[in-house]
C-alpha cells in the first residue's frame, strides 16, 4: 500500500524537516487494484508417431484464440519482467544504503566491496543500459532503433521512461517539480522509500492567483494508485504576483523504490470579484532510487 503522502518544509539541499501539516486529515484513498529395448521399445515409438499423427489433424485454433493466448503470454511476460525490475531495483536501494552504513563504521573495505557490487550493477542493469541506448540513437537520429528500445523500456521498467522532473504551464501559471531519493530517510529492507521533490509556480500571466488547494495522483510500481487532497501546500494558501514565483519542497514515501506523480493546483484569480477556480496542472514525473540523466534540483 503506498503510504500516506507528507507535506514537508526542508531545509537547504532538501534535508527534510519534522514540521508537518496534514491538511484535511488523512488523505482520502482510491486505491486501484491484478526396460530396454525390444518390442516395448518399439510398442513405444509407434505410440508416439499415433500421438504426433492425432495431434496434427487436430483443428487449428481461430486466429482469434491464437491472439488472445498470444496476449495472455504477452501480458505475463511484460509483468514478470516488471517484478523482475522491482527486485533489482531493491536490492540496489539496500546495497546503497549497507555501503553509507560501512563508510559510517570506517568499514572502508567492505564499503569498497560493495561499492563495487554496485558499479557492476550499474554497468548490467538493462533499464540503465536501454536508456543509454535510447539517448544515444536519439542523439544519432537513429529514431527506429531509439523507438526499439523504448518500447523494451515499457515492458520491464516503465517508470524509467519518465524523468524525474515534468514541467507545465496552464493559463500562463508554470509549475516546475524535480524529485530526488533521500536515503538517509529510507529503510529498503523495510520496504520504505522517501523522497524529496522541489516546485516552483511561476506566475507568468497579468493577473495575481492565490493557490487553494492541492490534488495528488501517486502510483507505485506496483501499479497502485492514491488520490491525496490538501488546502494549500505546506500549510499555505500563497498568492502570486504577476512575474514573481513561489518554490516549496515537500516529500512522498512509497512502499517500492519507484514510482511516479502527477496533479493539479487549484487556483483563482483575486484581482476579480467572484471569479471562478481553475486548475493548474502538475505533469508527470518520475520517483526513482535511479534518478534519471538529468543532475541537479530546480
Amino acid at each position: 500500500m503506498i503510504q500516506s503522502l507528507v507535506s514537508l518544509k526542508l531545509l537547504p539541499g532538501l534535508n527534510p524537516a519534522t514540521k508537518t501539516t496534514s491538511g484535511r486529515g488523512w488523505p482520502t484513498r482510491n486505491v486501484v487494484e491484478r526396460g530396454g529395448g525390444g518390442i516395448g521399445t518399439r510398442r513405444r515409438c509407434a505410440n508416439v508417431r499415433e500421438a504426433k499423427a492425432t495431434s496434427s489433424s487436430l483443428p487449428t485454433p481461430p486466429d482469434s484464440d491464437r491472439d488472445r493466448d498470444g496476449k495472455v503470454e504477452g501480458e505475463e511476460g511484460a509483468s514478470s519482467a516488471a517484478a523482475s525490475f522491482l527486485f533489482r531495483s531493491q536490492t540496489y536501494a539496500m546495497l546503497k544504503q549497507q555501503m553509507a552504513v560501512a563508510a559510517k563504521f570506517e568499514d572502508y573495505k567492505e564499503a569498497a566491496r560493495i561499492r563495487d557490487s554496485l558499479k557492476f550493477f550499474e554497468e548490467e542493469e538493462p533499464a540503465l543500459h536501454l536508456r543509454k541506448l535510447m539517448r544515444k540513437a536519439v542523439e544519432d537520429e537513429r529514431f527506429e532503433d531509439a523507438a526499439k528500445y523504448r518500447d523494451e523500456l515499457k515492458i520491464i521498467a516503465p517508470h524509467s521512461l519518465l524523468k524525474c522532473s515534468s514541467d507545465a504551464t496552464t493559463l500562463g501559471i508554470r509549475v516546475q517539480v524535480r524529485s530526488v531519493y533521500i536515503e538517509s530517510r529510507s529503510h529498503p529492507s523495510k520496504g520504505q522509500y522517501f523522497f524529496a521533490y522541489r516546485i516552483r509556480i511561476s506566475n507568468n500571466s497579468q493577473h495575481p492567483v492565490q493557490l487553494l488547494r492541492r490534488h495528488w495522483i501517486i502510483t507505485d510500481a506496483n501499479g497502485r494508485t492514491e488520490n491525496v487532497w490538501g488546502a494549500g501546500v505546506i500549510g499555505e494558501q500563497p498568492v502570486i504576483l504577476p512575474r514573481t514565483g513561489f518554490e516549496y519542497s515537500s516529500a512522498c514515501p512509497l512502499s517500492t523504490p519507484s514510482g511516479r506523480m502527477e496533479g493539479d493546483f487549484e487556483m483563482k484569480r483575486i484581482d476579480t470579484v467572484g471569479s471562478p477556480t481553475f486548475n493548474v496542472a502538475i505533469a508527470p514525473f518520475s520517483l526513482s532510487i535511479m534518478g534519471d540523466d538529468t543532475d541537479g534540483l530546480l
